[in-house]
């Protein structure tokens, strides 16, 4: 006869349960244990298989409290069959359950840096990849006038080009007044940096501080808010954050949809 044994683990050293939550696809998740971040593309009977925003796969077992989702540790389960897909993606746009990847355009989208890119593919990847448009980033525009005429740009060639703190007098608006090419195209948002245009309320900040001229604004950013002087992962963090457009000033939204339809236009 089996024997009743009594669970006497204390209360406080129990695991709290945790949500249990469907590894949809394009569900963006972590893997602590490795720090793998990614969106989901498939999950099969125990396992979650993650894309990462350089195209590069990982599976995982879904294990209890195995995941990340926004900072909280979750327990992914495998989709129910009668799971509604999502039916619009992250820029608002109508989704193409099943769509493939479109072979990549002569034209291009240039950004100034690599949070630039990061921002654009975390909410405009699916519409990109769909229209096959390739976003590049630049590290700055000082170059720019040299940068366009080396990319020739031209009526089945189109180049965007997209710039930070693009306002009336400033250095960004007299590079970008210096491009004059029909084929290309320069808009910008008026932040500072990317950062700028994600939502403070999105970010769970009041506002994004004020940096003195002069300081790193970056940096000057997170001595502000109290976050270490780490600013690769004070952008991870931010980024974290972004699920949708809805977390994007109007400012960006409005200038990355314009590059893209300049150049995906018919010649």
């Amino acid at each position: 006869m089996r024997q009743y044994s009594p669970d006497l683990t204390p209360p406080w050293k129990k695991p709290k349960p945790v949500p249990e939550v469907p590894a949809e696809p394009g569900l963006v998740v972590e893997e602590p244990g490795t720090g793998f971040c990614g969106a989901v593309i498939r999950c099969e009977a125990g396992t979650v298989t993650l894309e990462d925003r350089f195209g590069k796969h990982r599976v995982f077992p879904l294990e209890p409290r195995g995941f990340l989702l926004e900072g909280q540790v979750v327990t992914l389960i495998r989709p129910s069959s009668t799971t509604t897909r999502p039916t619009r993606t992250a820029s608002g746009s109508v989704a193409v359950p099943g769509a493939r990847a479109r072979v990549a355009r002569a034209g291009r989208i240039y950004v100034e840096g690599r949070h630039d890119a990061e921002l654009v593919e975390r909410v405009w990847g699916d519409d990109l990849r769909i229209e096959g448009v390739v976003v590049e980033y630049l590290e700055g525009v000082d170059d720019l006038p040299a940068i366009v005429a080396d990319f020739s740009p031209g009526p089945d060639a189109r180049l965007g080009v997209l710039v930070d703190h693009l306002v009336p007098g400033s250095k960004e608006s007299r590079i970008a007044a210096s491009v004059t090419s029909d084929h290309a195209l320069v808009l910008g948002h008026p932040y500072i940096d990317i950062w700028e245009a994600v939502k403070p309320s999105s970010v769970g900040i009041q506002s994004w501080p004020r940096v003195p001229h002069g300081q790193d604004w970056k940096t000057g950013v997170c001595r502000a808010l109290g976050w270490p002087d780490n600013t690769g992962a004070a952008w991870q963090h931010i980024l974290s954050r972004v699920h949708s457009y809805k977390d994007l000033q109007p400012e960006l939204l409005g200038r990355v949809e314009e590059l893209i339809d300049f150049v995906t236009a018919p010649h």
